[in-house]
């Protein structure tokens, strides 16, 4: 057998019919009882350690006292305490309100208030059963999971930990809360690399950014990595980044999120919609600072009004508060009531109320307008 089981007991023996023996050795693993009133048989402060097959410790279990069972050898132990080793070192010190000991050695089951901490790293997984599968370094917490670290606070359903890796799968109803930045996450499947200092949401997540206990900016995407250490996000594929005050939605299909700076950047085409204003603005790249409430756009850049007056240009910058945009580059505004265009190389205004000035480069370019017959006035 690949495990082989080291039993260190002491104990008092109590069977089924209530009898009190000595203080034995060893439990009668060797020769098990033979009748029913004597397969059910009460250990009294009990120890158990398991080895592996090089005589290394993979799991031990103190309890007050366990239950022999025919089919278990050891079955239930009461309010058990519990280190679970890998390479011969504890990787996790539990506390249970009971154990289930599976005759082969190969799974360790502790059910009830789980309380399974980390002295390594400082992680602490509570939940409502745990499994111990030491072959696969993997460690199973199911059950109304709270995590806590200095970093991080974590719900879910279940706890996946590969203890080599130091990686904890959090999966089933995510809620994850960072100290720094201070941000929530909300996911259906969270992957924490401990030792990287990494989140990563492989399912549609939402980030919801917090100060003085007030959201202030939120952000989603069919996936997400957030890093712990640079407070950098990156979503991908349908990622948005959202701004309360003023309301104002960043859209692409892949952006990054500095958290501390405040900076949001689209190396892809984007689109930046402002809610009460009404005014929608595409571009090939752009960056939004948080801070500075100001959006620069380039490339192909494109803005369009609630009443589809249009400026188009090669670079824009979009000032949220002063509701003021400057355009630069191959300028062309157009707008449908009076039906007017001008061409030029650089615009200010304000497309919502339709004041905005179109200017020459220097003093060789000069300012194109056209004016639109009637009868287009409704294209």
């Amino acid at each position: 057998m690949f495990f082989s089981l080291l039993w260190l007991i002491t104990i008092s023996l109590v069977a089924c019919g209530g009898g009190q023996s000595n203080v034995v050795d060893k439990p009668p693993i060797q020769n098990p009882p033979s009748n029913a009133k004597e397969s059910n048989l009460t250990f009294i402060g009990v120890s158990l350690l398991q080895a592996d097959e090089l005589g290394r410790p993979i799991w031990k279990v103190i309890a007050k006292q366990a239950k022999y069972t025919k089919d278990k050898q050891i079955g239930e132990a009461e309010s058990p305490y519990a280190e679970l080793y890998q390479d011969g070192k504890v990787v996790y010190q539990v506390q249970a309100q009971q154990a289930d000991i599976e005759q082969d050695g190969k799974q360790l089951f502790l059910k009830g208030k789980i309380v399974a901490t980390d002295p390594l790293n400082g992680v602490v997984l509570q939940g409502n059963e745990l499994e111990w599968r030491p072959k696969e370094d993997l460690l199973i917490v199911r059950n109304n999971i709270h995590g806590t670290h200095k970093q991080l606070q974590a719900v879910a359903q279940e706890a996946r930990v590969k203890t080599r890796e130091q990686h904890v799968d959090f999966s089933g109803g995510v809620v994850a809360q960072s100290v720094d930045p201070v941000m929530q996450m909300r996911t259906e499947h969270l992957i924490w690399k401990i030792k990287e200092e990494k989140l990563i949401g492989d399912r549609p997540m939402q980030i919801n950014r917090y100060k003085n206990n007030q959201v202030t900016d939120r952000g989603r995407g069919d996936s997400a990595e957030v890093n712990l250490k640079t407070k950098i996000a990156t979503i991908k594929k349908n990622a948005q980044v959202e701004l309360l005050d003023p309301p104002v939605q960043v859209a692409s299909n892949e952006m990054t999120w500095n958290l501390n700076a405040e900076i949001v950047t689209a190396n892809a085409p984007v689109q930046v919609f402002h809610r009460e204003e009404n005014v929608r603005v595409t571009a090939n790249r752009g960056e939004m600072k948080i801070q500075e409430k100001t959006v620069y756009l380039a490339g192909d850049v494109y803005a369009v009004g609630e009443r589809r007056q249009s400026l188009k240009s090669n670079n824009l910058t979009w000032y949220l508060d002063k509701k003021l945009v400057e355009g630069q580059g191959d300028v062309v505004y157009r707008q449908i009531d009076p039906p007017l265009a001008f061409k030029g190389q650089q615009a200010t205004g304000n497309i919502q109320a339709e004041t905005i000035e179109v200017r020459g480069g220097n003093s060789n370019d000069r300012v194109v307008t056209e004016i639109m017959p009637k009868e287009l006035k409704s294209n």
